[in-house]
């Protein structure tokens, strides 16, 4: 190790936030990004309203409060960015590091053509031209174009590198300072607009944006099982990944510019508060309007929600619907800005501290060759345009396969291999020492070594296996709720497949889980661990996951 990089190692000479705020509103304007503008609002209005939103705070009060203070932590105590945070931990497991640096590398190049789809609909609106945007070919003209989707993700990445290049304090502090609290105030705005707003449609039926809150706020337990509850459970789940920016490296890089004086407990405590009421304001925001308008129906537009469904709502208010487009995507370019500066800083900081780079050199260097995956991300619209069935069974061209990979795979790999090295390997003491750092009570202790010892890990590996087959996993599912289909269903499974395939799935599976759990067993005896408990529980979980495993890999045979 050279000095320049024990230099860093030591944290001294670190950039940091210059206190609490600081590291909040950076933070938070990383955590409210396009996912809670449009994806929350959607999954709200999809999942039973006031239900989804019952189960996604209690996910995040536990689920995320867990995950989201793990890994803050983790870059206080090391003073290190992703890349080598973990192997301070625990050298055995510097691979992690390569991983969290892996994930905003690869969501970084997208993020920005998406921000770049959002700049050209603000400019569009800029210029009161909002009536082009509301057009059904408008979205998909813009973005199978070849040259004008690159200008606008240029116009963005450079924002972006403007603000990582000129550092923490001077550059994602203060440019935090200014947007969140702009941000705030348009979201607050558009939703109180968005409660008062009225519209009869052209059979006569009038519906007001009262009535629209009512559908977004009270639970909808109608058609509601135990399958349909567990599949909600594991859309607030994932949208707790989007919404809190976990395993994402973000949090370890923020963490890492930390000052030891601040009371990070606290300040964690007032991200999970100000991201779930920004959440729940996006879908206050939207919601409404779009029932007003488009009814129930229009809801369910998802991911087209933002580009598609909401321009067609705003030219229906003429010359005011323009102001408040323009208001809306300034607000969402805003949300977008805040987040892809955070990706950047994480992988930014992670080669800072492992090769011991320059800010500028590292910068440039990253958000260069980020752009270019960026240009092959926005060609894949047109010039490289294709068509590949994923395991979830979407269709996705080269930004699908991007995000797919990214967020549901790598992203539950990375957090369920934090939870076992800092539940199991390195012991929570380890962090829980730097959460009680200036007076922190810590009241959610038990909770939260409850669920990152036991339940986080289960449930990350429920959202891993939901990955890769949306028919199995449904399976899974209505197993949950049928014993007897559940163990029923793997004959059938296997029966649909070919002697030796079936061979090879029950082998395959049987070695996966034996292994797995005889090394968690031999890790307990080199521990000094019961192991006598550890075998017995292999005994108990192998069957399950095995029986997991069957069904992640089977095909829906239509």
């Amino acid at each position: 190790m050279d000095k320049k990089t024990k230099h860093m190692k030591e944290g001294e000479g670190r950039n940091s936030f210059s206190g609490s705020l600081g590291f909040v509103l950076a933070a938070a304007g990383s955590a409210v990004g396009l996912g809670n503008i449009w994806r929350f609002p959607y999954l709200a209005a999809r999942d039973g309203g006031g239900l989804f939103l019952l189960i996604y705070i209690i996910l995040a009060v536990t689920f995320g409060f867990t995950l989201l203070i793990t890994e803050v932590a983790i870059g206080r105590r090391t003073q290190q960015g992703p890349l080598t945070a973990y192997g301070v931990i625990n050298k055995r497991w510097a691979f992690l590091g390569w991983l969290a640096f892996v994930v905003p590398y690869i969501i970084y190049p997208y993020y920005c053509v998406i921000g770049g789809w959002v700049l050209k609909y603000f400019a569009t609106y800029l210029a009161f031209d909002g009536g082009l945007a509301a057009d059904d070919s408008f979205f998909g003209g813009f973005i199978t174009a070849q040259w004008e989707p690159l200008v606008f993700t240029v116009f963005f990445s450079l924002m972006c590198f403007f603000i990582v290049y000129r550092g923490v304090e001077k550059g994602i502090e203060k440019y935090s300072r200014i947007i969140m609290p702009a941000l705030v105030v348009m979201v607050a705005s558009i939703c109180v607009y968005s409660l008062f707003i009225t519209n009869t449609d052209a059979n006569g039926e009038t519906r007001t944006g009262l009535e629209g809150a009512a559908v977004y706020f009270i639970p909808n337990f109608e058609g509601v099982t135990l399958r349909r509850l567990m599949m909600i459970c594991l859309d607030a789940m994932g949208q707790l990944f989007y919404s809190l920016s976990i395993a994402m490296g973000i949090m370890v890089a923020y963490g890492s510019y930390m000052k030891k004086t601040v009371n990070l407990g606290q300040a964690v405590d007032r991200i999970e508060i100000f991201d779930t009421l920004i959440a729940i304001l996006a879908g206050l925001m939207i919601i409404p309007v779009v029932y007003v308008f488009m009814g129930t129906e229009g809801m369910k537009a998802g991911p087209g929600l933002m580009f598609i469904a909401l321009p067609k709502v705003f030219d229906s208010l003429g010359v005011f619907g323009m102001v408040i487009g323009m208001v809306f995507f300034l607000m969402v370019l805003f949300a977008a800005l805040t987040s892809a500066v955070s990706i950047l800083e994480a992988i930014v900081t992670s080669v800072k501290d492992k090769f011991g780079w320059t800010r500028s050199k590292s910068v440039i260097i990253m958000a260069g060759t980020g752009f270019v995956w960026s240009i092959v991300v926005c060609l894949g619209y047109n010039v490289w345009y294709f068509e590949l069935p994923l395991p979830n069974g979407a269709t996705a061209q080269i930004l699908d396969i991007f995000d797919y990979v990214s967020n549901n795979v790598f992203m539950p790999v990375l957090a369920i291999f934090t939870c076992i090295l800092i539940g199991w390997v390195a012991k929570p003491k380890l962090l829980v020492g730097e959460m009680r750092l200036n007076g922190y009570k810590f009241r959610r202790k038990t909770m939260y070594l409850v669920m990152l010892k036991f339940v986080a890990p289960i449930l990350l590996t429920v959202l891993l296996v939901s990955a890769f087959s949306s028919y199995s996993f449904s399976s899974i599912l209505h197993g949950v709720s049928d014993i007897a289909g559940f163990i029923g269903g793997i004959p059938q499974l296997l029966s649909s497949m070919s002697p030796t395939t079936a061979f090879a799935t029950v082998v395959a599976s049987l070695s996966v889980t034996i292994t797995l759990f005889v090394m968690v067993a031999i890790m307990a005896q080199r521990r000094n661990r019961n192991i006598a408990g550890w075998l017995a529980l292999s005994l108990i979980g192998s069957p399950l996951l095995m029986v997991i495993i069957l069904f992640a890999i089977g095909k829906n045979k239509q």
